[in-house]
This record gives C-alpha cells, sequence and structure tokens, in this order.
C-alpha cells in the first residue's frame, strides 16, 4: 500500500497506541575502575544490563589504546573500499587472526554482521532456488533471503525435523538453510548438529550466524559450532560480529578460501562500501588477543547468568524455559506478554536504577514483550543479586496490574 507524506503522522499515532513506538535515549558510558558497565541515562547513573559487552572489553583500556595508537599512525578513516585502495595492514593481520579463531582457511571482513549476512545470503542463493531459515534467525538473514531473489522459506524455531522435512520437499533447489548460533532475543541455541547432517545430506549451505556465541560459549569461547564439536566442513559458512563479546566493531564471515574468494568478487554489501577504519581493526585484534588470554571473563560471565538465573527462578521471575537449554548463555529474557506491561516494567527499573530494555513486536512474536537481561563479566554479584531482587517486585506489581 502506498504510503503518502500526508499518512505518516497516522502511522506513529498507532505506533502510540500500540505501545509499539521505539524510543531512543542518549546514553553515555564511560570507563571507570570497577564500573565498566554504567551508563549515564538523561543524566542518571544506571547499571547496564542490556549490553551485549558480555566479556567487559567494549571499555577495556589497552582496547582503546589498541585503536588509538593505530589512529596516531594510519589515521581515522580508510578512505576508500577494500576493493579499491581501503584494505591494509591491519585489516589483513585481523582477517588471518579470525580464521585461525574460527578454524577456517580465511576470514572476510564487514562493516556490519548485517552487511554480512546480506553478502552470503545474495552470493550463495538465486532466483529459482530456495533458500530456509529458522522462524526466530535474526533479521538480517530473513532480509538476505528476501534479497537473494530465490524462494523463501521458514521452518519453526530450532525444529529440524521440520527443516529436514522442508529439504525433502525441496531438496532438488534448496541452495541455503540458514539459523542463528545462539538467538539473540531467546538467548537459546540452535540445534546445528542436526542442521548438519541434513544441510550435508541434500548438498546445501549451511550458513550459521553466531554473533551472540562466539567468545562466550564452547570450550574455548569458540562459540555454538565449537559447543557442537562441528567444524568447517560441517559448517562451511561461519558469521561473527566484532561489536558484542568481543566489544569493538565490525563482522566477519569464515571459511574456505574459494567462499571467501567469490564473496569478494560477488558480494554486494562488500564491495560498494567504504572498508572499516583501520583503528577499529587495531582495536578487535587485541580483544580477540585479551579473550583468548583471559579465559575468567568467559567463565565469570557464565557463573554471573548461573546465578541469576537460579535466584530469578526461585523467586518466581517468569524466565524464558528456552534458555534453560544447554549451553547456557548471557542472554535472558523475562516474559512480560505484553508491550505495555514490558513498557511499564522497563520504567520501573530505570527508576530503581538499572538500564533493562523492553523488546516488543515485530522484534519478537506478538504476545511474547519482554525485558532482555544480558549479563558481563564486568558485572559484579551484588549488581545481579540487586537486579533480581528489584525484577521480583516489578514482576509482581505488573501480575497485579494485569
Amino acid at each position: 500500500m502506498k504510503r503518502r507524506p500526508s499518512e505518516l503522522r497516522s502511522v506513529l499515532d498507532q505506533l502510540d497506541r500500540e505501545h509499539l513506538r521505539r524510543q531512543r535515549r542518549t546514553i553515555d558510558q564511560f570507563v571507570e575502575p570497577g564500573s565498566r558497565v554504567t551508563a549515564v541515562v538523561d543524566g542518571r547513573p544506571l547499571v547496564d544490563f542490556s549490553s551485549n559487552d558480555y566479556l567487559g572489553l567494549a571499555r577495556h583500556p589497552a582496547v582503546a589504546a589498541a585503536m588509538g595508537e593505530c589512529a596516531e599512525r594510519c589515521g581515522s578513516g580508510s578512505g576508500a573500499s577494500h576493493l579499491v585502495t581501503g584494505h591494509a595492514a591491519e585489516h589483513t593481520k585481523l582477517e588471518e587472526d579470525l580464521a585461525a579463531f574460527t578454524g577456517r582457511e580465511r576470514a572476510l571482513l564487514f562493516s556490519t554482521g548485517y552487511m554480512a549476512n546480506l553478502a552470503v545470503m545474495t552470493t550463495l542463493a538465486n532466483r529459482g532456488e530456495t533458500v530456509l531459515l529458522d522462524r526466530l534467525s535474526h533479521a538480517s538473514l530473513i532480509d538476505g533471503g528476501l534479497l537473494s531473489g530465490a524462494r523463501f522459506k521458514r521452518f519453526p524455531h530450532a525444529d529440524a525435523d521440520s527443516a529436514e522435512s522442508a529439504l525433502a520437499e525441496h531438496s532438488d533447489t534448496t541452495s541455503v538453510v540458514a539459523t542463528d548460533g545462539v538467538f539473540s532475543m531467546d538467548g537459546d541455541v540452535g540445534p546445528l548438529s542436526d542442521l548438519a547432517h541434513v544441510s550435508k545430506s541434500h548438498d546445501a549451505w549451511l550458513v550459521v550466524d553466531d554473533a551472540h556465541g562466539l567468545g562466550v560459549i564452547g570450550n574455548t569461547g569458540r562459540g555454538a559450532v565449537e559447543h557442537f564439536g562441528l567444524d568447517a566442513d560441517a559448517v562451511p559458512v561461519l558469521v561473527g560480529t566484532l561489536g558484542k563479546a568481543f566489544g569493538s566493531f565490525g563482522a566477519f564471515v569464515a571459511g574456505s578460501s574459494e567462499l571467501i574468494e567469490l564473496l569478494m568478487q560477488k558480494a554486494r554489501s562488500y564491495i560498494y562500501t567504504t572498508a572499516l577504519p583501520q583503528p577499529v581493526a587495531a582495536a578487535s585484534r587485541k580483544a580477540l588477543e585479551i579473550a583468548q588470554r583471559e579465559t575468567w571473563r568467559r567463565e565469570r560471565v557464565l557463573a554471573l547468568t548461573t546465578r541469576f538465573r537460579n535466584a530469578a527462578r526461585q523467586l518466581g521471575v517468569p524466565l524464558m524455559a528456552a534458555s534453560a537449554a544447554p549451553p547456557l548463555t548471557p542472554i535472558q529474557p523475562v516474559l512480560l506478554g505484553s508491550s505495555d506491561a514490558a513498557l511499564r516494567a522497563q520504567q520501573a527499573l530505570l527508576t530503581a536504577g538499572f538500564c533493562v530494555v523492553a523488546i516488543r513486536p515485530p522484534t519478537v512474536p506478538q504476545g511474547s514483550a519482554r525485558l532482555r537481561v544480558t549479563l558481563s563479566a564486568a558485572h559484579t554479584e551484588v549488581q545481579v543479586d540487586e537486579l533480581v531482587e528489584n525484577l521480583t517486585r516489578v514482576c509482581a506489581a505488573q501480575r497485579m496490574v494485569s
């Protein structure tokens, strides 16, 4: 339906009536010893339980220093796309580090995970083919599938049997099966072993976007793929981001040399955009080094997550059942149902000194609005306990209102 300029106000008013209008706040985060999860919102210091900074690296002084030192040497911008004059030494070194970290032949840098997923989906799927996605896959995988021009089908969340049935029905045309490794809103993990088996048996690419798993889960923090013991043959296309556990910015695709070369030649979201600045790449390299050396960060965030879950469940906080399935992840949604209830809970927590953002449709399905609690290695036990105490009070108040 055509949307005319005169109709924009009515569209915004409808979002307000449905409690679905998003609000952007200006949040200042600052470095202060022992308080790396402090955010200042509208002049008030809050404990941040909404960031994806799982390992507490986003404001690590060594990461910031690596960025500053590189900026002094190389300047602040890359000046062009990778294939013109924008690709430099720090990019090459980071790609080599990421390939080694993920156990792949090569890696290719992108400015965002969104661009990386668009690149993969539009390069590996074509018109006349079929792409198959988990129903709760990230929006960038969905958009990439749609932009590819291929027929687009989704299977029920984490249901490998349904995926296998769909593959059997469309075996001749299915070129790509795609899923998140760790799902960003539910915090659960996709059935990667089963999906790897059915994808390989039907000669389809398996694409795993492990933006929220890399650095956090797996015996050495190499993500959901490591957790399931899968190699590059089982998961030929691995997408990761640098702005979550690694506390920097950017994304990458890791895979075979031929895959990376094909993306360089064909992926429009790689070819036609300015390269990531070298200082950002330098910061990412330092963060990756720290994450692998300081394994206590991963151990700590998972220990704090266990502490949060145990206390919240004991006190009746409505956590999602799916997030209890192994492996445990730092994403712990508190399910409230209605968008109005989620917004009221968010405001009550703000008043109590906590930044916990309400997530509403269309980001999550209708009737499943929630508070998305995320844990970080930079949190303290006291902060986690105080959050649970306030969540208990807030959730009880929402039940009384309902």
